[in-house]
């Protein structure tokens, strides 16, 4: 009997579709496996009871006829940062403990009415601050691959679903990497699109200039699948583009059965050297390019001298908008309230501040306050905002010269637990390669591109394309999955070995 929780999104949709598998046995398989794997992984904060109803439901309208989604009555995860009206939505944080949204922000929304099953709400870096997960006031996500090591961050939790074959898709935010980089660790499909592409109205604000809602999945399809059920005009986004958006869907599919990288520019950017990578990185890296290059892409040296500015940018916007942001949480209107008998009300805020955020959260309010403050602001936010658009004329001039720029999805595989937490350098240094992507509202996805030779851990590629070229993105990365899913004689997930698979050996087990 076919393992309905292995399957691709697409390759049960069709199942769904075509009647050989009810929704209410697919979800059940799903909450299965949850409850058989999760106690390990750690990827869920909330389950859902009301996924079998919805389920039902799903599967009573397809029996009367109902013309219905192409994704209906398979099930989702979502990313906790995701507000909804049926599960509590903490963002990762005790101050947001047991709080129940009186809305669905617009992508679970449309999710629902596309008729995907919601199975819960995933684990995070509180409100979206780390790079690992280990920064949830609910206990870290352990990576499938190997549980001593983290899933990324800050949507560890959504990708670990999906990698631990606990969902076929989930929802995910991106404001650095937060999509991809998890991605890359966990051998998933992370795809950050356009800024304005998918509405932000329900996700819990981090940084409103860099936030980004977007899939997370197993395959590039199934990533292509669910953008097209997100994306699109919202008018309770007052950044949201009012853009039509062609198929995702069929972009990928034309990717993974057409040539489309005969005669692709590819630009490998010079400032990104391999030394400031892991040799296991580095080597998957070429050795996908190469495949590429064999397919009759071009590769292209391009220069963006200002990317390597990117970390150091980005670490003072997104504080001094997450500063911002975070002041709504303030004991009075909703979350946590610390009393403080005979106090002020600024005395029951502080206390509630102090309890309620975590060491990361509150080091980023202080260092965004500082920025903001009288005397700083044109020192530090606006030369950072300064160096935002030296970065996005570095995007504009190498896209004038190629299709779509590659790098590492990361600098290195899953590290272990506790290895970063204390040095929050090197922990912000993880998100070197995505960060540009989010400073220019530019779409990125990360692909699974191997092994690492050196450790064995999965190995990400990222694509970046110029805004509003995400079905590029999706072109482009089918076609590099279908060249290598070929070569590995199946895809990666099916080789974790903490939960059951086994590490190929030989050229497979190696860079690619």
């Amino acid at each position: 009997m076919t393992d309905l929780t292995r399957l691709t999104a697409a390759d049960l949709a069709v199942k769904l579709a075509a009647g050989d598998v009810s929704s209410v046995e697919a979800t059940r398989a799903h909450l299965d496996r949850i409850a058989a794997v999760d106690g390990d992984v750690h990827a869920f904060l909330h389950v859902s009871d009301q996924a079998l109803d919805v389920a039902a439901d799903i599967d009573a309208r397809r029996a009367a006829g109902e013309q219905l989604g192409a994704l209906a009555g398979v099930p989702l995860a979502i990313k906790d940062v995701l507000v909804t009206t049926d599960m509590p939505s903490t963002s990762g944080s005790k101050i947001l403990e047991g709080f129940m949204s009186p809305y669905d922000a617009t992508v679970v929304a449309r999710s629902r009415a596309a008729g995907l099953v919601p199975l819960g709400k995933t684990n995070m870096d509180e409100f979206a601050m780390g790079s690992s997960t280990e920064h949830s006031a609910y206990g870290p996500t352990r990576n499938p691959w190997d549980l001593g090591r983290i899933p990324g961050g800050s949507g560890g939790g959504s990708a670990a679903a999906v990698a631990a074959f606990e969902a076929p898709i989930a929802l995910g935010s991106d404001t650095g990497g937060s999509i991809r980089q998890p991605a890359h660790v966990t051998g998933t499909v992370g795809m950050k699109p356009t800024y304005g592409g998918v509405s932000r109205y329900g996700a819990i604000a981090l940084a409103s200039s860099l936030d980004q809602v977007g899939p997370v999945s197993r395959t590039v399809l199934d990533s292509a699948l669910l953008h097209d059920v997100i994306a699109g005009h919202d008018p309770h986004d007052a950044t949201s583009l009012t853009d039509r958006w062609p198929s995702f869907t069929a972009a990928a599919r034309e990717g993974a059965n057409g040539d489309v990288l005969k005669g692709l520019r590819i630009g490998v950017i010079n400032e990104l050297p391999d030394s400031g990578f892991q040799p296991g990185v580095a080597s998957s890296f070429r050795a996908s390019l190469a495949v590429m290059e064999a397919a009759g892409a071009e590769i292209v040296d391009i220069s963006a001298p200002h990317f390597e500015y990117g970390v150091a940018a980005y670490y003072l916007i997104l504080p001094a908008e997450a500063s911002s942001n975070l002041a709504k949480f303030d004991s009075v209107r909703f979350g946590l309230r610390v009393d403080v008998p005979g106090g002020t009300v600024e005395d029951v805020m502080a206390a509630t501040r102090d309890a309620g955020f975590g060491d990361e959260v509150k080091r980023r309010i202080i260092l965004g306050t500082y920025a903001l403050s009288a005397g700083y602001y044109d020192a530090y936010y606006g030369s950072a905002q300064k160096v935002r658009t030296l970065i996005q004329r570095d995007f504009d001039e190498a896209f004038a010269r190629v299709d779509v720029i590659a790098t590492p999805s990361a600098p290195t595989t899953a590290f272990r637990f506790g290895e970063k937490i204390d040095d929050p350098l090197q922990m912000y240094l993880n998100d070197v390669t995505t960060i540009p992507a989010n400073l220019a509202g530019v779409p990125g996805i990360s692909i699974p591109s191997g092994l690492a030779e050196d450790d064995g851990l999965p190995v990400g590629i990222q694509f970046l394309a110029p805004a509003r070229e995400d079905a590029r993105l999706y072109r482009v990365g089918a076609a590099l999955e279908a060249a290598l899913v070929a070569e590995w004689g199946g895809f990666l997930l099916d080789r974790a070995p903490a939960l059951g698979g086994s590490t190929p050996g030989g050229s497979n087990g190696g860079a690619r």
